[in-house]
């Protein structure tokens, strides 16, 4: 019988209780991981998808956390560490985008995606490495957006991807003598809830890309478990993108 990959690992993933967010927590806890999750609104959707989890047999820990406050993310990385007793894998998900002119955003769309975007992964990373293990590894969810942002609107959103794309790529030399890998996953258009495939935008979008669809949860979701494995030790500083051929 094969080993998984994440076993006696564990993980804190941001924003997992919907989307791309419980996809990877399904993934990492299917590949063997213990996953403690994020979630700022919706108990009962976070309480399905620990149930779901637990139900393939794998092992997820929701906790009520928003992204906008500070104090919630050292907490969440504190129960994190006191339920499961480590801290192997962070994946900073949760995000939010507002998308329109600059002249029309409200100063408090803009607060929000700076303090959720790219504020909070900072806070998670701190916090963090006073408990993660050497070899452990971050994975940042930033956007194809940080690189191309073909359509109006989209300003600000790109640029707090692109913040974490540059996060990425410093964090990866200064945590190197630990070995801890630090790498952005880059996501075209997927499938999801706030972005369905046959949703009003999807046909200006298919219409830049290379493949004829948008991507799955379970696509970025493996991705983000073989960047958590040990497999993929020496990949670090990569902003990676998993966009449909958006960027080709």
């Amino acid at each position: 019988m094969t080993t998984r990959p994440l076993e006696g690992k564990t993980a804190l993933v941001t924003g997992g209780s919907r989307g791309v967010g419980a996809g990877i927590v399904a993934k990492l806890a299917a590949d063997g991981a213990k996953v403690a999750f994020t979630y700022a609104r919706s108990g009962e959707r976070a309480q399905a998808v620990a149930a779901a989890v637990d139900e393939a047999g794998g092992t997820a820990h929701p906790i009520h956390a928003d992204s906008l406050h500070e104090q919630d993310i050292e907490a969440a990385v504190a129960q994190t560490v006191d339920h499961f007793g480590s801290l192997d894998i962070l994946v900073n998900n949760a995000a939010v985008g507002t998308f329109a002119p600059i002249v029309d955003l409200k100063m408090g769309d803009i607060d929000a995606m700076l303090t959720i975007n790219v504020r909070s992964a900072i806070v998670a990373i701190r916090e963090s490495l006073a408990h993660m293990s050497d070899g452990g590894r971050i994975i940042n969810i930033g956007s194809i957006n940080a690189d191309r942002t073909p359509f109006p609107g989209q300003s600000i959103y790109a640029m707090t991807k692109g913040a974490l794309a540059s996060l990425t790529r410093g964090l990866a030399h200064e945590l190197a003598p630990r070995a801890i890998t630090v790498n952005n996953i880059q996501p075209g258009p997927i499938d999801t809830d706030a972005n369905p495939a046959a949703g009003p935008a999807a046909p200006s979008m298919l219409g830049v890309m290379a493949l004829d669809r948008y991507g799955t949860t379970a696509e970025v979701a493996a991705f983000v478990s073989y960047l958590a494995g040990p497999d993929a030790a020496y990949i670090t500083g990569s902003s990676l993108n998993i966009d449909g051929g958006f960027t080709a």
